[in-house]
């Protein structure tokens, strides 16, 4: 069991693990800064190119759920070396890729090994760490990495391209790689699962994994396919019915994929509707304001990296050193809503960035309220997803949790882009692609993002318990449970 681990050395798994995270979330952004670069010398039209980065959404979509139950039952720490084996030799061969077919290919085994990285490594946390002021304090890390690890892509991204080649995105990774293995074998002891003598629920793994990749699939592509298009429409249709017949697999099966006792629990079904908005409001904030910085006030990508350094700074003050003494002193409910609401604040001062607007007036003060929102937010949401979860089911809570994140973003995306074109488009300008016509659509974006992230702010002030309440609550749900199990015939 990790958790026996004590002292020094469960600080260091800590960071072993969060090296690990880090490779998967800046492999999410790192790749955007080359993409220029890999359709020049690997011949790729610009529809062709999209699936660069949709290879690696629909397999990392697709197979977060089944990653963390997979964890469950055969040991987190087993399905972590999988993963990061498999994300390192995936990133081996995208960076050694010559084609456009092997590429493509080697980022879909990445996305996959990214799953089950992303998937197990918050249970694994959370069984390290027990004590709840020392769990504060791991989670806090942990969020920084997964909140900052995106813009220090760009920045990473930038400096490498530039210096050396866009193959060196993919193959830095291998150091990094081999040293998080070797570093989680010394340091992290083999257990075995925690859901012992369970079977995998092979048709509930079948059914949501397909309908997880099908509604990746159709959000990736709806901007191009059209929304309202027939297969649009259709592959969402289709993904329903199959989130439909996995539901009720799991009401009938013996040892269930997901137990439909977790989606009771209000905290972590609050959490997980405060993770799709407020993903939908961080990708709102990261990947319209890079757009705004290099096609409106012409930064070079390695100064949109810079650009964000200061949010990067100010989220990991608040992640590593006063979060967890905030969540100590104040609970997990009050800090998440305050978090959210400055996040939403500075997505608004991002809704009215002029055309010629300066990094120190119109760019600067929203990044600091975002830093700040971030750097508050994200552990106490990360604590409220996972909290109430018995050990046996945390991998398949981390990969809930992880998929929420994933799909709100994925959507969240897709949506305020979709926004921004159209009123690029309706401004009246000759072309959308002016800076100001530009500008009027990232408004809208940004402004939309606002709304999702006081909405999630709203919702997590209203409706999220303190832990220790959603814990005596869920025990008294369990052994009511029980009393009426010992009094059936």
């Amino acid at each position: 069991m990790t958790h026996n681990i004590e002292g020094r050395t469960r600080w260091l798994a800590l960071i072993v693990l969060c090296m690990g995270v880090l490779m998967i979330v800046l492999d999410t952004t790192i790749v955007n800064v080359a993409l220029p670069s890999i359709a020049a010398d690997l011949g790729f039209s610009e529809t062709a190119l999209v699936w660069v980065v949709n290879a690696y959404m629909l397999t990392f979509g697709g197979f977060l759920l089944l990653g963390g139950r997979l964890g469950d039952l055969y040991g987190h720490r087993k399905l972590f070396l999988a993963g990061i084996t498999l994300f390192t030799l995936a990133s081996l061969a995208c960076g050694l890729a010559n084609s456009q077919i092997m590429l493509v290919c080697a980022r879909a085994i990445q996305g996959l090994g990214g799953a089950v990285v992303s998937a197990v490594s918050l249970s694994l946390i959370m069984n390290l760490f027990t004590e709840e002021g020392e769990r504060a304090k791991a989670m806090g890390v942990y969020g920084f990495v997964c909140a900052g690890g995106g813009s220090i892509g760009v920045l990473l991204g930038g400096l490498l391209t530039n210096l050396l080649s866009w193959h060196w995105i993919f193959l830095v990774n291998l150091p990094i790689g081999i040293a998080v293995y070797a570093m989680c074998i010394a340091l992290l002891p083999a257990g075995r699962g925690h859901a012992h003598g369970e079977r995998l629920d092979v048709a509930g793994a079948a059914s949501v994994t397909a309908s997880l990749m099908l509604a990746v699939y159709a959000i990736v592509n709806g901007n191009e396919a059209g929304w309202l298009s027939a297969q649009t429409l259709g592959l969402i249709v289709v993904a329903l019915a199959l989130l439909g017949a996995f539901l009720a697999i799991e009401a009938r099966v013996v040892h269930p994929l997901m137990p439909l006792k977790l989606l009771a629990l209000r905290n972590v079904a609050t959490a997980n509707a405060i993770g799709v908005l407020w993903a939908a409001a961080m990708f709102a904030w990261f990947f319209i304001s890079a757009l705004y910085l290099q096609r409106v006030l012409g930064y070079a990508p390695l100064h949109v990296g810079l650009a964000f350094l200061p949010a990067n700074l100010i989220m990991g003050f608040f992640s590593l050193g006063l979060s967890a003494r905030v969540v100590m002193r104040f609970g997990i409910r009050r800090p998440l809503a305050a978090g959210l609401f400055l996040a939403s604040l500075g997505l608004l001062l991002f809704a009215r960035a002029p055309v010629d607007g300066h990094f120190v007036t119109d760019v600067l003060p929203g990044m600091v309220l975002l830093g700040i929102g971030a750097g508050v937010a994200f552990n106490p949401l990360l604590l409220a997803a996972m909290s109430d979860v018995d050990p046996s089911d945390s991998g398949l809570a981390s990969g809930i949790v992880n998929t929420s994140f994933m799909m709100g973003g994925a959507l969240g995306l897709a949506v305020l882009a979709s926004l921004a074109a159209a009123q690029s488009a309706s401004t009246g300008a000759p072309r959308a692609d002016t800076p100001a016509a530009l500008t009027s659509g990232y408004h809208v974006a940004f402004l939309v993002g606002a709304i999702f992230a006081a909405l999630a702010a709203t919702i997590g002030g209203a409706w999220l318990r303190p832990a220790s309440q959603a814990a005596s609550a869920q025990q008294r749900s369990d052994g009511t449970l029980k009393q009426s199990m010992e009094q059936s015939p």
